[in-house]
């Protein structure tokens, strides 16, 4: 690890890698390229809106690659970058975690409420 990473940076990467929009997105793109409406179908419920500004700031980090397709009318293809691969085991390490404890984060989270 890297100790020498600007503080300003680091809470950046950390703010777009713990997003939840980020995870999704990132974890649909796993299977390859789509299409922005490909996209928004399977990652629902993020609005057109969050979509699009998950994927420009994925791009904008080096995660996400943009394609403009030479179709009539044009359309765009998203996928994952080398770095947005590497990224994407963690998130399935995440998604894995997820699926492992749901049941007793949820459990935990009921019996808080009730002793509240």
């Amino acid at each position: 690890m890297d100790t020498n990473v600007n503080p300003q940076t680091a809470l950046e990467i950390l703010e777009l890698v713990g997003n939840k929009w980020t995870m999704l997105v990132t974890y649909r793109l796993g299977d390859g390229a789509m299409r922005f409406s490909d996209l928004k179908r399977c990652a629902t419920p993020i609005s057109s809106k969050m979509l699009t500004q998950t994927l420009r700031e994925l791009e904008r980090f080096g995660m996400v690659s943009r394609e403009v397709l030479p179709t009539m009318p044009p359309s765009v293809e998203y996928q994952l970058t080398d770095l947005g691969r590497s990224f994407l085991g963690a998130v399935s390490m995440i998604c894995g975690w997820i699926g492992d404890n749901h049941v007793a984060l949820e459990q935990a989270r009921q019996q808080q409420s009730i002793a509240a």
